[in-house]
């Protein structure tokens, strides 16, 4: 009864009541943050992720413009229905260039952390111009304009170097070259050797089929790379952590 009567004491007592609270949140709030201090990375390093290339940072940047991540996570749980439909669970690694990351539960559309490959560039051109004619019953709007919207890399370094600011390794070779980079993915013709030593695994493509950088090129780039930087067949979780 004692023990009762000394909670009532707090619950009854405004003042006491936040003061006590205050000292809950910050007890568990030291407890919670302060060992992240002593961790040198709290994200796993994974063999192959790397930073977005000019024409992929761009057309990330028309994807967050336009709102797609309204309506698509880019976050696979670790559940076995998710897995079997999307692939593997998203590793916080893949996102770790990411400003803002993607990250999400809310869907209208599928997820796209794991879309890049599976489908055809034309695939993506129909799709961003009248996606009722590719998926019947989905929502989306009409994103068809994006191909009349032609696009240069004035800009390009400028937003390198901010991300570079952040944290995301860019160089000063990449930077340097970088209004070269995106010409040079949107162009199968062009000499893309440096392009992909510096990129692995980007996809090198005339992306919306006409002449001319589009913001439709830029964005299917950056869709085509999502998900395909980790070989998933060779990776194997750091026990450790």
């Amino acid at each position: 009864m004692a023990l009762i009567d000394k909670h009532k004491i707090i619950e009854t007592n405004g003042t006491l009541l936040m003061v006590g609270a205050l000292l809950v949140v910050t007890i568990g709030g030291i407890v919670e943050i302060a060992p992240l201090f002593y961790l040198e990375n709290t994200i796993e390093d994974v063999e192959g992720v790397r930073p977005y290339s000019p024409l992929e940072l761009t057309g990330r940047e028309i994807y967050i413009r336009e709102g797609c991540y309204v309506c698509h996570s880019q976050m696979i749980r670790p559940m076995r229905d998710e897995v079997e439909r999307y692939g593997h669970y998203s590793l916080a690694a893949e996102s770790k260039y990411d400003h803002p990351f993607q990250w999400g539960s809310k869907r209208t559309g599928p997820d796209l952390a794991r879309v890049g490959g599976r489908y055809s560039d034309a695939w993506h051109v129909d799709h961003m111009t009248d996606p009722q004619s590719v998926v019947p019953e989905s929502v989306m709007p009409k994103y068809g304009f994006l191909a009349d919207r032609y696009i240069d890399a004035e800009y390009i370094q400028d937003l390198m170097s901010t991300h570079r600011i952040v944290g995301v390794p860019y160089t000063d070779e990449m930077i340097e070259v970088a209004q070269a980079d995106f010409a040079a993915q949107a162009d199968p013709d062009s000499d893309y050797d440096g392009l992909m030593a510096r990129y692995p695994k980007a996809v090198v493509s005339n992306f919306d089929g006409q002449p001319g950088v589009t913001e439709m090129d830029a964005l299917i780039a950056y869709l085509q790379m999502l998900g395909t930087l980790v070989d998933f067949s060779t990776f194997t979780p750091d026990a450790s952590r």
